[in-house]
């Protein structure tokens, strides 16, 4: 379908108002926020998400702290579950992952409620974005632990050349739904007079 076809059209307008910015030592940190300002292009992807997973009789959407929190609105459309996938010591009664090395600094670990994932479950894994797949391959893990299945990892953004698709897919994901490419992310943002990069690790 053409609404949620990876760089299709859709993609396109959404890519042309998520600006990069030199953040946490990198040159280019893409910046959701961008996206959050035009309220009918997130809407439009929201839905162009849960019409995908609907037709894939996903059961339940998880997604990751905090970013991943943004696309509770699929869920709501689907009329399933959200699951929060948060760090460790932020919810009551969970399991944990094993640590992994975040993208940009830092060792990390995720968590999810007992009972939330239960077998039988057919999931989907959100995030705004997927690097080396290291955050999304902690979600794969938990939920297997679960004795449920990764349908797919979804993301609003893959940067490729970093490889996290085909981690994840070694994980135990069946799919890497990426919906921009690094390719079509050109917008530069406008940078303030005395601009500082005060990106810190979290």
């Amino acid at each position: 379908m053409a609404e949620y076809e990876a760089d299709g059209p859709l993609a396109q307008q959404i890519a042309a108002v998520i600006p990069y910015y030199p953040f946490k030592n990198i040159e280019r940190f893409y910046d959701i926020q961008g996206l959050l300002h035009h309220p009918e292009l997130f809407g439009r992807v929201c839905d162009a998400m849960a019409r995908r997973y609907k037709a894939m009789g996903v059961t339940k959407i998880l997604g990751f702290e905090a970013r991943g929190f943004l696309f509770t609105p699929v869920a709501i459309a689907m009329n399933v579950p959200f699951i929060m996938l948060r760090k460790k010591g932020k919810m009551p009664n969970t399991i944990s992952s094993t640590p992994y090395t975040k993208e940009y600094a830092g060792v990390d670990a995720m968590c999810i409620q007992r009972g939330a994932v239960v077998p039988g479950d057919k999931v989907v894994l959100i995030d705004d974005l997927v690097a080396t797949g290291g955050t999304l391959c902690s979600g794969i893990e938990l939920v297997k632990a679960c004795g449920a299945q990764v349908i797919e990892c979804g993301c609003m953004v893959e940067l490729r050349f970093l490889k996290g698709r085909e981690r994840c897919i070694a994980a135990g994901a069946g799919n890497v739904w990426g919906f921009i490419h690094e390719d079509l992310l050109t917008t530069k943002a406008q940078l303030p007079d005395g601009y500082i990069d005060d990106g810190e690790a979290h």
